[in-house]
């Protein structure tokens, strides 16, 4: 069990405050992480610590917003001063707006691949520079969605965006892989989350996800961690490149 294990090792978890990011830094602390759970309101931030904390786990805040490039330098190296270096990196947090490809302006279009798509790009590489300087060695996982690979009507933009995400991942790995820098995704198939509460209520959804997908039901949210917590282990030094699909088989079933 010691190749599971991250005692020792310090995670920034973006977007962490709630949903699968709470979910994903829970399990990063049950196997002995400290992570830094993000978010851009101190208040939510203060009370998820609060809540890592009561279940035993090691966790401190940083607040900021990640597609604040112009400060992300700025908050890394608070995050090195207080706490010291990042071991994983979760780029978490992002965006969705569920509109018809004709609705949007540009702006809106930009705020999208800002908040998907840039902002991971950007948090990674400055991340990746530290660790090349620290130790040669790191972890970086992107959460992406079963979004990038297949499509639906009326999503183009975030579609478009994951699916970006999911090849930044194959590209970075191949860019860091020579500083013994893994980097690799999850996606995240149809979770019971408070931000999809309306979906979950939905009767012709949940019929739909009874026929598409092999398990036959919404995912539970905390069943994302650990898909997370093994590409951040040892158990995974030798994966890079690859985006794993936890999605109850929707993506497998016919």
């Amino acid at each position: 069990m010691s190749l599971f294990s991250l005692k020792g090792r310090r995670a920034f978890v973006t977007g962490s405050v709630r949903g699968l990011g709470f979910e994903i830094a829970l399990g990063l602390t049950q196997q002995g992480a400290h992570v830094l759970v993000n978010g851009r309101d101190q208040r939510t931030v203060d009370q998820a610590v609060e809540r890592l904390r009561a279940q035993g786990g090691q966790a401190d805040g940083v607040v900021c917003d990640v597609t604040d490039f112009k400060r992300l330098a700025d908050a890394l190296t608070q995050i090195d001063t207080s706490f010291g270096p990042i071991d994983i990196l979760v780029n978490n947090s992002g965006l969705r707006d569920r509109r018809n490809v004709f609705a949007f302006e540009l702006d809106a279009v930009r705020k999208m691949f800002e908040a998907n798509l840039l902002a991971p790009f950007e948090l990674s590489r400055l991340v990746a520079q530290r660790m090349v300087q620290e130790k040669r060695s790191g972890r970086i996982i992107n959460i992406t969605s079963i979004a990038g690979p297949i499509s639906r009507a009326s999503d183009a933009i975030y579609t478009t965006a994951k699916g970006g995400l999911a090849a930044m991942t194959r590209a970075l790995a191949a860019d860091f892989g020579q500083y013994g820098i893994t980097v690799n995704g999850v996606a995240p198939g149809f979770f019971a989350t408070e931000a999809n509460a309306d979906l979950v209520a939905d009767v012709s959804i949940a019929r739909t996800l009874s026929s598409c997908t092999s398990l036959a039901r919404w995912g539970h949210p905390a069943e994302i961690a650990g898909a997370v917590a093994f590409l951040a282990s040892d158990a995974a030094s030798y994966v890079t490149g690859e985006v794993i699909a936890v999605d109850g088989g929707y993506l497998a079933h016919f």
